[in-house]
């Protein structure tokens, strides 16, 4: 089992930074590489520039009253829950379809429905 995680390409766990800009303030992000591939593919998706969706993400979490204390491990979460919901066919595995086209409040409402 191992195997398949030592094995696989160093790079991808190889940390860095990268800064952006947040309402006129400068904040650094440093992610695994990994990371940094997912949340590209995301913001590609809908059309944007990763520094783009990085701050839709920021200003709609705390739109939504979320308190964004530590916004890397949130940045993680959204990664991997991307993966999650390809694997469980809510989100399709061609890169062509725009996540803002998907039905959120369907989605949503489903896996609600499972974790009860």
């Amino acid at each position: 089992m191992c195997r398949l995680f030592i094995g696989a390409d160093p790079t991808l766990w190889v940390s860095s930074s990268r800064s952006l800009r947040i309402d006129g303030m400068v904040t650094s992000i440093r992610l695994e590489n990994g990371f940094w591939t997912l949340l590209e593919e995301i913001a590609q998706r809908d059309g944007m520039h990763l520094p783009q969706m990085l701050t839709k993400l920021y200003h709609e979490s705390i739109d939504a009253g979320h308190d964004l204390g530590n916004f890397t491990s949130f940045l993680r979460v959204c990664a991997l829950r991307y993966l999650s919901l390809q694997l469980s066919h809510d989100i399709p595995a061609d890169v062509r379809v725009p996540i803002a086209s998907l039905d959120a409040t369907q989605i949503l409402a489903r896996e609600k429905k499972d974790w009860h």
